[in-house]
Formats: C-alpha cells, sequence, structure tokens
C-alpha cells in the first residue's frame, strides 16, 4: 500500500510537472467555478423579483441605485421609474419602490409586520450605536419612542412657543442689522444659509435649552452646514448598499467616521450633545422644561439622550430649512402668490386677527397661509429618501403579485406627492389654490397624502409639531416687515438631493417695507 501510495503521488506530480494539472489550470478552475457560482447566484436573485417590472439592469446589481444618487436626482429617477413602470417597480435586485399612499400607510400601521429595513444601517451617527431614526429592533424603538414623545410634543415643555418666537426675532434683527439694501445700498443675503442658522438655533434651544448661536454669530458654528453637507451625501449613497455601512461601522474603519474629539463638523456635535447631556446627569444637576429634561424624567440614561439629542439637531434642522427654503423660493418666483399670502397677511393684522408675534393657533385659521405650507412641503418633500422596509415573514400580495419574505420596498416621494391622480394636472407646479379649490373628499386625500412627509404610524416623525409650529410663523413674520426678491433670475439657486434636498446659493436682496400694519 505503501509503494502504491508513493506512486499515486508521483503520478499526481508528473501530472503537475508535465502540465496535465499546471498551478495556473487550477486557479483558472477555481475562478471559473466561482464565477459560475456566482452566476448562478445572480440569475436566481434577478429571477425572484423578475415578475415586478423596472429597468432591466436594476435587477442584476445596486449601481443603478448608486448611481442615481451619485448624480443628485434619485427621487426624480425613481419617481421616472413608477411613471414608467407601475405603481410597483424594481430599483435592485432585492428592492421595490412604490408611489401608491395606501400601501405606505399599511407598511407604516402601528401593527403593521414590516419592519424597517438594512437601508437605516447607514443613519447610526455614532459606530455601533442605533439611535430613534435608524433603530431596527421593533420593541426597542416603541419603547424608546414612547419615553420621547411628550417632550416633542410640548406638553413638558411649555417654553416651545416662546422659543421659537425667540429665534424668529434673532433672524429678524440679524437681517436688520446686516442684511437691508437700500436706493444707495446692496447687502445680498444668502436665505439658504439663514434658514438653516435659524433652524439650528431653534432645535438647539428646545433640545439644550440655549441656542448654539448661529443667528447671534452669523457663522457656521463648528462648520457644521460645510462638513455635513458633504458627509450626508455619502451617508445617504452609502445606504443603497448596507453591507459598506456595516464595514465603516466596523471596529477596523470607524475610526474615519466622525468622532467626539474632532474640533469642526459632525463630530464637534457629538461632542457638545455628550458634554451637554453629562452635565445635566451630574450631581449637581436640576431637571428642567425643555425636551432633554423631559427625555431624562421619562427614563432615557445618559447614552441614549446624548444620541437622542445629537438626533434632534440633524433632523430638526436640515430638513424643516429644506421646507423654509422651498416655500419662500417658490412665493419669489411666483409674485401672484407672494402678493396674495402678503394681503392676506396684511388684512388679518387690519383687522386683530392676529398677533405680534402671531401665535401658532392665529396662523392655523389662514387658510392661504396653509396651503402654501402644504404645497411647499408637497412640491419638494423634505425628506425624499427610499426608507426601505422589510416584507414580513410570510411574504405579501401587492398589486395582485406575491412578494416574498425580505424584499425590500421604499417609498417613490416624488411619485406621491406630484401624482395627478391625486393632486390635479398640474401637480409639478407650485400652486397653493389647489388646497382652496378642492371640494371636502378630495382634500382630505390631499391633506392625508401631503402628512406622509412626515411618516406614518409607528415611524411618524415625533417633530412634525415643532416643524409646523416654525412653518406657522416664520413666513408671517417675514412678510409682514420685508420685501424679498431673487438676485440671480437666471438661476435663483442650487438644488440637489442626497436624501435630502441641498438647496445653496439663494441669494436674495430685503428690503423694508414702505408700510405695514
Amino acid at each position: 500500500m505503501t509503494f502504491a501510495a508513493n506512486a499515486s503521488r508521483s503520478d499526481t506530480l508528473d501530472m503537475f510537472q508535465s502540465g496535465g494539472f499546471s498551478k495556473p489550470a487550477v486557479a483558472i478552475g477555481l475562478f471559473v467555478a466561482a464565477a459560475i457560482a456566482y452566476f448562478i447566484q445572480v440569475i436566481r436573485q434577478w429571477h425572484r423579483l423578475s415578475h415586478v417590472p423596472g429597468p432591466f439592469w436594476a435587477g442584476f446589481s445596486k449601481w443603478w441605485m448608486v448611481k442615481e444618487s451619485l448624480k443628485g436626482r434619485q427621487p426624480t429617477a425613481i419617481k421616472e421609474v413608477t411613471d414608467a413602470y407601475g405603481s410597483l417597480a424594481r430599483i435592485g435586485p432585492n428592492e421595490l419602490v412604490t408611489d401608491d399612499p395606501e400601501l405606505l400607510r399599511r407598511m407604516m400601521a402601528v401593527r403593521s409586520e414590516y419592519t424597517r429595513g438594512p437601508w437605516y444601517n447607514a443613519m447610526r451617527f455614532e459606530p455601533g450605536r442605533d439611535n430613534l431614526f435608524c433603530m431596527r429592533d421593533e420593541v426597542a424603538h416603541t419603547k424608546l419612542r414612547n419615553k420621547m414623545a411628550a417632550g416633542y410634543s410640548g406638553k413638558e415643555n411649555e417654553s416651545m412657543e416662546g422659543t421659537i418666537d425667540k429665534q424668529i426675532a434673532n433672524l429678524v434683527k440679524l437681517i436688520e442689522t446686516k442684511y437691508i439694501s437700500g436706493p444707495v445700498s446692496y447687502h445680498p443675503m444668502d436665505f439658504a444659509q439663514k434658514a438653516q442658522y435659524f433652524t439650528l438655533d431653534v432645535i438647539s434651544d428646545l433640545a439644550f435649552g440655549q441656542a448654539f448661536g448661529y443667528l447671534q454669530h452669523d457663522d457656521d458654528v463648528f462648520d457644521y452646514i460645510k462638513i455635513t453637507g458633504a458627509y450626508i451625501p455619502i451617508m445617504l449613497t452609502v445606504a443603497n448598499v448596507p453591507s459598506l455601512a456595516d464595514l465603516l461601522h466596523s471596529r477596523f474603519l470607524r475610526g474615519m467616521l466622525p468622532k467626539e474629539s474632532d474640533k469642526l463638523g459632525f463630530g464637534a456635535f457629538i461632542g457638545v450633545a455628550k458634554k451637554v447631556v453629562a452635565e445635566r446627569f451630574g450631581p449637581s444637576a436640576k431637571s428642567k422644561p425643555d425636551m432633554l429634561g423631559s427625555f431624562i424624567r421619562h427614563g432615557l440614561n445618559q447614552e441614549e439622550a446624548s444620541g437622542e439629542a445629537l438626533l434632534q439637531v440633524i433632523a430638526g434642522s436640515d430638513t424643516s430649512a429644506s421646507t423654509i427654503r422651498a416655500v419662500i423660493l417658490n412665493l419669489l418666483t411666483h409674485p401672484s402668490q407672494y402678493l396674495a399670502l402678503r394681503s392676506e397677511i396684511d388684512a388679518s393684522i387690519g383687522s386683530g386677527k392676529i398677533s405680534s408675534p402671531i401665535k401658532d393657533s392665529e396662523a392655523r385659521t389662514l387658510p392661504y397661509l396653509q396651503a402654501i405650507i402644504k404645497e411647499g412641503l408637497r412640491i419638494l418633500p423634505p425628506a425624499s429618501g427610499a426608507f426601505f422596509k422589510t416584507v414580513p415573514p410570510g411574504g405579501d400580495v401587492i398589486d395582485g403579485k406575491f412578494i416574498p419574505a425580505g424584499t425590500q420596498i421604499g417609498s417613490s416621494p416624488l411619485g406621491i406627492h406630484h401624482s395627478q391622480k391625486i393632486f390635479g394636472a398640474d401637480a409639478t407646479c407650485f400652486r397653493p389654490e389647489r388646497w382652496l379649490e378642492a371640494d371636502e373628499e378630495a382634500r382630505a386625500e390631499m391633506e392625508r397624502t401631503v402628512d406622509l412627509v412626515f411618516h406614518y404610524g409607528k415611524y411618524q416623525c415625533l417633530g412634525k409639531s415643532v416643524a409646523m409650529m416654525e412653518f406657522n410663523k416664520i413666513f408671517v413674520e417675514l412678510l409682514r416687515r420685508f420685501d424679498l426678491s431673487i438676485v440671480n433670475a437666471e438661476k435663483p439657486a442650487k438644488i440637489e438631493n442626497a436624501g435630502i434636498w441641498i438647496i445653496e446659493g439663494f441669494w436674495v436682496r430685503v428690503t423694508h417695507r414702505e408700510s405695514y400694519p
């Protein structure tokens, strides 16, 4: 047997040496085998959802999604897909999108078995630490959400309205001090920048009891806007490939991510949030009537409070600022609607219907203002990512098609909010009058649909009440005092999308109104 074994090894060696089984041939064979296995897996994955229409090559890789995200036009591209292929369409190997509001409500309902998908892994702001927005554990999410609801609603933060009034006053003061133009003076103002200064100061004041001071300093404190303007698009592009997000947050690469020791940018904010929260958990800490105080009273620990404070700043500033910019941009490019809103404001002041500053409750009674706000939210839905949810065990039947468990279904924000079926043939136009002309049934359907910008059910944005209070106040307080006009008529602003609308270079000329009530 020993002789036979030696002979066998000798024969094999001879075959390698003679070229029968050369090392390159073995390597090529292994490569070919791996390629065939991969090809079979790709075909199986493609076949799994082949009954759902969509761009052909999108069914084989995520490159289509990444490419459109890198171009800054993913929401537009997804709308083009649903327009071309139907309400349920395929945009990735395991990814579908829908522009059906009713399906989204069913997916996000309180008792829905759908859960957040791996897309949310990229929404972690710190390695290995979930926040309310990215948390995929449904039980933990519900528990944390319940602890935070009172703080966001204002029930335990009675100064919410006064805080917003204070920051509007700071914005007005900044404009009057530095940005009023006249017959012989010209001081253009980047409204896009100032809108975010305002929302950052509002949310930091509400969250921590003290504003970060953007309006006071008229400066990008910590270079937050500059750095997050680069970071958030990357984060939302990476979300299309969740395995990359997991890799970035691994212990091998997490050093590349922002950290609390950074002096500027996102990392600096992490450090500020942790410092403020640590002070509130210290031995001499006292309970305060702000959001953070509410969170602590309802049981958030120090680590949870730090993460949620950071989320408040990010989620509560960029999205609100984009809507404020969108409304003002559309008003300035639609003079008749600008004048209609200003006339409603002036008439309401003249009749004593609104105070100075306007109260939230008063703003809700102004029909054209409310139409303007809804139209602004609709025309550029502020959070315009896909927000993929996972089909539950057992699968689902949608539009007569069986969708297997584990499939990711996202939303088409522009497809939903620019739906001609819901909003009319001119759905892509900014026309607030549609809200006043519609009958009761049509208006109710429009309102239910626009409300989806704040999501729905178990995922509805807790900051909705804060955002709506900002919108109810800021447009009235600006237009009652100032006349605004576009500086660059040929290109009023630079607009791109990276899951949120990035609006920059929105230069306006501001003058005092010659007379106002």
